[in-house]
């Protein structure tokens, strides 16, 4: 849970990043735009993650729904909550990534 809100913080730091840069200006901007080439990475590195932590959730729930004594409730419903924290932080960069993307798309040339 704590690598995948770390890596929140790190797709939200990038795009204030790119933001500030787009303020700064045109050359700024072509500048912060070629100059790290592993944002998409990061991005898609945070998804498996948060994807993983949803297996690992549906996985634990569904071996306690099968009646495995290694499994306790407390530890599914930490498990669950985890999923739904990450998915939440997820959902919220990909809106915040959406709207920097139609802000960028109503700039005039």
């Amino acid at each position: 849970m704590m690598s995948s809100i770390s890596n929140v913080d790190q797709v939200l730091s990038e795009m204030r990043r790119l933001t500030a840069a787009a303020q700064s200006g045109p050359e700024q901007t072509a500048k912060a735009a070629a100059g790290d080439g592993d944002f998409s990475s990061l991005l898609k590195q945070s998804i498996d993650q948060v994807n993983a932590t949803q297996q690992a959730a549906s996985n634990l729930s569904s071996a306690f729904s099968s009646g495995d004594p290694n499994v306790d409730v407390t530890e599914v419903m930490i498990a669950l909550q985890k999923a739904g924290v990450a998915f939440q932080a997820m959902t919220e960069v990909r809106n915040r990534l959406v709207s920097a993307y139609q802000d960028i798309m109503s700039m005039p040339v």
